[in-house]
């Protein structure tokens, strides 16, 4: 039986999803605790990998087992043995064909970014921040050259695995929220520290220090070693992950600025 899983988790102080030989990774910690209710070891593959201090609101995971559970049990019973930033939210049995990373047809990431002369303690971990005014037009300006199917050698990461540094951007919007600036970004995947990258880019432009038509240069450059640094993890959620209606999975995301209002 192949199960899929919506995961929510909070990255502050952890290594990243992928497996650690330290044990403390959130797929490990995820699979002991799948193995402990299934009572046979258990090993989940993701829609997409998040590095360190990133996010989730949407996460998706599958897994085989021969355990017979209720679905409840895979989500009441699994987040019992979890550490209270790590928590499933849905559990859906699906077809053998399905696979979480390869099934999905687009993945969506937010990073969220705080204007503000001084940093809050509060939202420090949760947001990225800039003490300079932005120039959120000019952004948005710069942020069009990105949208479409391109080559991103100039936001991927050296360490970066991916096959081809193709990807096709769909959507990639910049809105305000009182003192937040949302960006939000849907590609069929992404490169490592893609996101990021880009972030960091755009607010090279929000800030002044390059021109918007900088960052067309920078996409048609190829060249990692002329853009701007990566930017900081603490702003990244991994938002949705995009399937077919057929595998009838959960869509939608909590907002992270729910709180924000309070």
């Amino acid at each position: 039986m192949r199960l899929a899983l919506g995961l929510a988790y909070e990255g502050t102080g952890c290594p990243g999803w992928q497996t650690q030989a330290s044990g403390d990774a959130l797929q490990d910690l995820l699979e002991a605790s799948l193995g402990a209710l299934a009572g046979h070891p258990i090993a989940t593959v993701c829609a997409g990998r998040t590095d360190a201090g990133v996010h989730a609101l949407a996460q998706v995971v599958h897994f085989d087992t021969t355990a017979a559970r209720p679905l409840t049990a895979w989500v009441r019973g699994v987040n019992a043995r979890l550490p209270a930033r790590l928590a499933v939210q849905w559990a859906r049995e699906v077809p053998d064909a399905f696979h979480a990373r390869f099934s999905a047809r687009t993945r969506s990431y937010r990073y969220l970014l705080r204007r503000a002369e001084v940093q809050h303690p509060l939202w420090r971990d949760r947001v990225g921040w800039v003490f300079r005014p932005l120039d959120v037009d000019a952004m948005r300006e710069a942020a069009t050259a990105l949208v479409g199917t391109h080559d991103f050698s100039s936001f991927r990461s050296s360490q970066c695995q991916a096959k081809t540094p193709v990807r096709t951007m769909h959507r990639l919007e910049v809105a305000t929220r009182g003192e937040f600036i949302e960006l939000t970004l849907t590609a069929n995947a992404f490169l490592h520290h893609m996101v990021r990258n880009i972030v960091g880019s755009l607010v090279y432009v929000g800030t002044g220090r390059q021109p918007a038509a900088w960052v067309a240069e920078l996409l048609a450059a190829r060249r990692r070693a002329l853009g701007a640094p990566t930017f900081s993890p603490s702003g990244l959620y991994l938002a949705g992950v995009d399937y077919d209606p057929v595998f009838g999975l959960p869509t939608g995301a909590p907002d992270p600025l729910g709180a924000a209002s309070i």
